[in-house]
């Protein structure tokens, strides 16, 4: 028989996810910022680290690298403008990744924002996309503007909506928390609502997402409607002229939700 490849999460930290890529006795880990849990899951599972995949240079999703190569000598994706512990293959858009015992050929799309280098991996039907795109929200903005972070969810807006979404973070009910305050009309959302709170209340978690939920559901991905800038210039009590202004706003709003 043969074997699929699945993409399963390791919690870490409070609210982390750790990817695991598997496709037989092979893995692959994405963003890993403790390596413990996965060093437990690859024992329990009997499965042989292949490659560890890093989105951006933040210590909670690099913080296991090191430790990692200890026991495991594989190669390290990154992205090349940023200092990623143990790199041995720098990354840029358009780049592919081959990992062929995964059986899995990745893209890189460049999507500054959260941070100034940061990548996503892309391949048939899976998004890779650290701390950028969430489930009902987006990254903040650490060290890019809000203009580079919009134009890297525009990128990922017009991907297929089957499209599976792993991020690495466990926001996705206080995401939509905010996201009701500025859509509470909105009969997707509130479908969602009610369908991530039963996941949380069994302690299941909410991802993947996929690119169809989020332009139905998340504000960062609708700023060019009309609901979300009504919404967000009667907070402001002013006109925002245009989507840019419009993203600007709520993300400055959901800072301080």
């Amino acid at each position: 028989m043969l074997c699929e490849t699945r993409i399963l999460p390791i919690p870490a930290f409070t609210d982390n996810y750790i990817w695991v890529i598997q496709h037989g006795k092979y893995a692959a880990v994405v963003d890993p910022g403790d390596a413990e849990p996965v060093l437990r899951y690859l024992a329990h599972h009997q499965l042989q680290l292949c490659a560890i995949l890093n989105t951006h240079h933040h210590a909670d999703h690099t913080g296991g690298n090191l430790a990692l190569l200890a026991q495991y000598p594989v190669p390290v994706y990154g992205p090349a403008s940023e200092s990623i512990p143990g790199l041995t293959h720098p990354l840029r858009e358009n780049d592919s990744v081959n990992l062929p015992t995964l059986g899995l050929e990745l893209k890189v799309i460049d999507l500054p924002g959260h941070t100034l280098g940061h990548i996503a991996y892309y391949g048939t039907d899976i998004l890779l996309c650290g701390d950028t795109l969430f489930a009902c929200g987006c990254g903040r903005l650490f060290e890019g503007t809000p203009a580079q972070m919009l134009a890297s969810l525009n990128k990922l807006a017009v991907l297929p909506a089957q499209t599976a979404i792993y991020c690495a973070h466990e926001y996705t009910l206080a995401n939509i928390a905010f996201a009701l305050t500025l859509d509470a009309d909105n009969p997707d959302l509130l479908q969602r609502a009610r369908v991530e709170q039963t996941k949380r209340s069994k302690n299941l978690p909410t991802l993947p997402s996929n690119i169809g939920l989020e332009l139905a559901t998340n504000p960062f991905l609708r700023c060019r409607t009309q609901v979300l800038k009504s919404a967000a210039e009667h907070c402001l009590n002013q006109l925002l002229p245009d989507e840019l202004a419009v993203f600007t706003a709520i993300r400055n709003l959901k800072n301080k939700f």
